[in-house]
């Protein structure tokens, strides 16, 4: 089979295990990277062959899919630029900043015939895919992802950083049409808000609370589930997950069934690449299209929308 050409624009920390996984798999050749950074892209070209690329035109001349793994702010318009040019894309998480942007780069993929998939890594996750044949429908979710602070990604707020993995999750649950967003956050260490909770009602009933932060001082990426006789619960990072079904015990009463579930060894990262490269190679969609990144990115905007109002209310009575 003929191996795919293709480059990654961005290796800084995320763009590095791009380009190294993609230098390792049968099915691609790493043709080139691209970074703000010479030094660093020199860095990276030479420990998995690759050449080096003064800018994404030039690159895209000589692959035929691409890895942009660019700060959030520049996602639209280099993966814009790499469809137009008739190339494969990639692209980390969100998929741009407004829900206009993303949207015009799905009808943009669609016009030129080319993949566009989004880095909404967390559907690859071995706990989650561990549980999720257990998963019929939610009627409450509970998604906690915290972390340390940091640099990156501070160039957007923590709902299109973080809680966005979460949003995109709970959807793919197809939990009906939004009905109701209530939101509150802060800004702690950066301009832009650091952390923050939100309740979502969606139209099938299933209510999913969601709390995002990037000034916590612990790491914590944990999903729960509650349905109809059952509970489900999985550990992002220890790819650990926990079923609980209500069964009937002795003397016809109800009792609970534990099953611990732990997901494979995988990395996530490898089998999102590898279903990219499927998805080119077959035609077949990706399993995250960007369709799915507008969606997220909507109801991100959503959030951001009430997290608004929730600030300008309590403004005015202050």
């Amino acid at each position: 089979m003929k191996r795919i050409r293709v480059g990654v624009i961005g290796v800084g920390h995320l763009g590095q295990h791009h380009a190294r996984l993609y230098a390792s798999l049968a099915g691609a050749v790493l043709a080139g990277v691209v970074d703000a950074d010479p030094d660093r892209a020199r860095l990276v070209a030479e420990r998995h062959g690759a050449s080096v690329f003064g800018d994404p035109a030039t690159l895209l001349e000589k692959v035929d899919a691409v890895s942009v793994a660019v700060p959030t702010s520049s996602h639209y318009a280099v993966a814009k630029a790499c469809l137009a040019a008739g190339v494969h894309v990639l692209v980390e998480k969100p998929i741009a900043i407004t829900p206009g942007e993303a949207r015009e780069l799905v009808e943009l993929a669609r016009a030129r015939g080319r993949v566009l998939q989004v880095g909404h890594i967390e559907r690859f996750n071995p706990g989650i895919r561990s549980v999720r044949p257990h998963i019929g429908k939610p009627g409450f979710v509970e998604c906690h992802r915290l972390s340390p602070f940091g640099e990156r990604g501070t160039d957007v707020d923590v709902v299109l950083d973080l809680m966005i993995h979460d949003l995109d999750m709970v959807l793919s649950f197809h939990p009906g049409p939004v009905e109701e967003v209530r939101a509150a956050g802060v800004p702690v260490l950066s301009s832009n808000i650091d952390i923050a909770n939100a309740r979502i009602v969606f139209g099938s009933g299933c209510v999913a609370n969601l709390t995002a932060s990037r000034v916590s001082t612990t790491r914590m990426r944990r999903l729960r589930l509650f349905q109809r006789d059952a509970y489900v619960s999985v550990d992002y990072q220890t790819r650990q997950g926990m079923i609980c079904r209500r069964v009937t015990g002795r003397h016809g009463r109800p009792e609970i069934e534990v099953e611990h579930v732990k997901g494979g060894d995988e990395e996530p990262l490898k089998l999102q690449i590898e279903a990219f490269l499927h998805a080119i190679a077959t035609g077949s969609p990706p399993p995250v299209p960007g369709e799915d990144g507008v969606a997220a990115l909507e109801l991100a905007h959503q959030v951001l929308e009430a997290i608004g109002a929730f600030v300008r209310r309590h403004t005015e009575k202050g």
